[in-house]
């Protein structure tokens, strides 16, 4: 399921972002950002984990990619959270194939 640009820019964002949500190929960092989560195992990661499993690309390009992986049924984050490296909760996220749900 391909992510369309329409939903990478608001309607009264300017040309420019228009221009750039054409320009960004979503679903080659969709699977990049994919596969670090998968990477995590069972385990999970938090979005600090992923970010420093792609030290090569920018905060923003990985971080908006949570949102379509987890409407595409790619991603689950079930409000399990851990700390970050600031000390802030983060949601952790498993790949689905590597989601089991804790019934404790």
């Amino acid at each position: 399921m391909e992510t369309t640009p329409f939903k990478l820019r608001r309607n009264k964002d300017p040309f420019t972002s228009h221009q750039s949500a054409f320009s960004v190929d979503t679903n080659k960092m969709e699977t990049i950002v994919l596969n670090a989560i998968d990477n995590f195992g069972k385990q999970g990661c938090i979005s600090d984990d992923v970010l420093k499993a792609l030290p090569d690309y920018r905060y923003s390009t990985i971080t908006a990619r949570y949102k379509a992986l987890k409407e595409k049924g790619l991603v689950i984050a079930d409000g399990t959270t851990a700390k970050g490296d600031a000390g802030r909760s983060q949601l952790k996220m498993w790949s689905v194939k590597n989601y089991e749900q804790n019934d404790d």
